[in-house]
């Protein structure tokens, strides 16, 4: 027993050590959706600026597949010991509502690192489409139930649980359609194949600026500085509010003292002018930077909120 507690002390002791020296090798940020979505580029921007920083190479590997979860798996499985690391979307707070044999716990399982930011979501149309205003789609809607088609990233997304929130706050019956990813869904959108969208601010500014979809109306609480022209639902009098939202999660067992250390690095990477300007202009987002306790709470408390949607409507493999 004694052999055991001196084994336990000197590792305590040694643990402050590792985080000063952390990082020693490659850091592997794990992006678990596809390029063209708001996720990957988020995960390149601080891997390329952090191995800056840190004088460590952060590479980006894409698993791909499940709404999330291939890659959020593979990273709950992963050692914990500071070398793997995932980035999350808002689909993280539903995983265990949709699937109650999913194969992690999704707060158990990490140690949350940090809620990067939230945008709130547009719904948009192809530019070539006839919609100039909610109000339109909204009586397009009504006059034909269960036709107007509204794209979401995937069966549970925030986008799709929206949808139905909205469907039951407006009286209208918008019919969600399910992609892989923001990618697939914002080429869909601006070929025609579906007539709407619902997806972060983040993964449709840039096609909103370059002409190619217009947006409609917005989720958030308040107006979006990349969208300032742009209601909320809240403005045209349906009480729907909603956000995206980015974090990073390491493996459950992870040193604090390491989570401590990559947290503060985010920080000051966060804080740079290019930095700031990319997340704010070109990913849509506002900042949050949020410490590894209240990004704890942050999750917990969306999953206990949308989970009741996903349960009340019966979605998923209950």
């Amino acid at each position: 027993m004694w052999l055991f507690r001196l084994l336990v002390l000197f590792a305590v002791a040694a643990t402050p050590a590792l985080a000063q020296e952390w990082p020693t090798h490659v850091v592997k940020f794990v992006s678990p959706y596809p390029p063209g979505g708001s996720v990957d580029p988020l995960a390149r921007l601080f891997a390329a600026k952090l191995s800056e920083s840190l004088k460590q190479q952060f590479i980006v590997e894409n698993r791909t597949g499940a709404s999330g979860i291939i890659g959020t798996d593979y990273v709950a499985k992963s050692a914990p010991d500071g070398y793997t690391f995932v980035f999350i979307f808002d689909t993280h707070a539903v995983h265990q509502a949709l699937n109650p044999k999913l194969t992690f716990d999704p707060v158990k399982d990490f140690a949350p690192v940090m809620l990067v930011g939230t945008a709130p979501m547009a719904i948009t149309t192809a530019s070539s489409k006839p919609y100039r205003s909610f109000a339109d789609v909204l009586a397009a809607a009504r006059a034909k139930p269960d036709t107007v088609t509204l794209g979401n990233v995937g069966n549970g997304s925030l986008a799709h649980l929206t949808t139905i929130v909205l469907n039951q706050a407006a009286g209208v019956s918008f019919v969600p359609v399910p992609y892989k990813g923001g990618g697939p869904l914002s080429t869909d959108l601006m070929g025609g194949q579906v007539e709407l969208a619902m997806a972060s601010t983040a993964a449709q500014a840039q096609h909103v600026r370059g002409g190619r979809m217009r947006a409609l109306v917005l989720t958030g609480d308040r107006r979006s500085h990349t969208m300032p022209e742009v209601p909320t639902l809240k403005e045209l009098g349906i009480d729907v509010s909603a956000h995206a939202w980015w974090g990073i999660l390491a493996p459950a067992g992870t040193p604090r003292p390491i989570i401590d250390r990559l947290h503060a690095a985010l920080v000051k990477t966060i804080q740079l002018p290019e930095v700031q300007k990319t997340l704010t202009e070109t990913l849509g987002m506002d900042v949050v930077a949020a410490s590894p306790d209240d990004t704890g709470k942050w999750i917990v408390a969306q999953m206990e909120r949308w989970g009741k949607v996903v349960r009340d409507n019966r979605i998923g493999n209950q």
